[in-house]
């Protein structure tokens, strides 16, 4: 009797095994199959499918070895779409979980990104503007060799640019309000804050020197 049992509990666990192999399989495949239709329909731009696709994978099987590229795509599929606050929600959840991921500089690069299309005129506020000047900073810092951050370099001369143009901006308000210390002020912040940023640096100087002269007749 004794017998008959352990022989009954040694062919339940081999059922047991091979059940559990059968399943890992069919996990496996239905993964595959979810990742590859996922990335089909995101090479065809067909963003809002592709996402559904990624999801899917995340919710079903957390722990497929696709689930890395599935967060990825995700934010790149947001991004695409243009929906830049939830792609960077997706990029900085990347990065909170997988810290030490190759694709960490690509994603810092891309959250750049995402605040750089968000900047608006010179006139509105600039979050957006020195959001992505700090996201692409840091990138430089941590990865100043790696090819991502050599093209941040352009966007940060653009950014530093548009930055430039609203300080300088803000002082030709002040100028133009006859209130010519503040202007003075920020024509200098000008020439300190960005040097390298052509037309706007010369015409700091040259406001400055009319400041100069407005403010000293106002003192005698």
């Amino acid at each position: 009797m004794r017998i008959r049992y352990i022989v009954f509990l040694f062919y339940l666990l081999i059922l047991f095994a091979t059940g559990c192999s059968w399943m890992n399989k069919a996990e496996e495949r239905s993964s595959d199959l979810l990742i590859k239709e996922g990335i089909a329909e995101y090479n065809k731009g067909n963003y809002h499918e592709a996402i559904l696709c990624f999801e899917n994978l995340k919710n079903w099987y957390p722990f497929s070895k696709y689930i890395k590229t599935a967060e990825l795509k995700i934010a790149d599929s947001h991004y695409y779409l243009s929906e830049y606050q939830e792609a960077i929600i997706e990029y900085t959840g990347f990065m909170d979980l997988h810290p030490k991921n190759e694709a960490i500089p690509y994603v810092i690069f891309q959250t750049g990104l995402c605040y750089f299309e968000q900047i608006c005129t010179i006139d509105r506020d600039m979050t957006s503007t020195e959001k992505a000047l700090t996201t692409f900073n840091t990138l430089l810092h941590k990865y100043p060799e790696d090819k991502y951050s050599k093209i941040a370099k352009s966007y940060m001369h653009k950014i530093n640019s548009d930055l430039a143009e609203h300080e300088f901006y803000i002082a030709m308000f002040y100028y133009k309000s006859k209130h010519y210390k503040a202007a003075l002020k920020r024509f200098k912040a000008v020439i300190i804050k960005f040097p390298d940023t052509g037309k706007f640096h010369q015409k700091a100087l040259d406001y400055i020197a009319l400041c100069d002269e407005h403010v000293n007749k106002e003192c005698e």
